[in-house]
């Protein structure tokens, strides 16, 4: 990238609209990772096969993927959890 610097931002878009996807956003950082990007994908296998499309290119030395849930999904899941009948270890 030093040699030969490129914005990677329109590559990434197409990645991850080749599965039905958006890039929402693309920032270079300092820290632990030195990318970050917010992708959107129609599912979990989508997103995954970008993930493996990109790391077996060797552009990637690690990767860490987020899913995310939306407020909705969020509330389904609070209301699913009410008819899980836990029980704490040792009670």
């Amino acid at each position: 990238m030093i040699e030969n610097p490129e914005d990677r931002r329109k590559a990434a878009s197409s990645y991850i609209e080749s599965v039905g996807g958006k890039l929402h956003g693309f920032w270079y950082a300092f820290g632990e990772h030195d990318g970050w990007n917010l992708w959107e994908a129609p599912d979990n296998v989508s997103m995954a096969s970008v993930v493996l499309a990109i790391g077996a290119g060797g552009a990637l030395s690690s990767c860490e993927t987020t899913v995310l849930l939306s407020v909705e999904e969020t509330m389904d899941a609070l209301s699913r959890a009410k008819s899980i009948r836990y029980r704490r270890p040792g009670t």
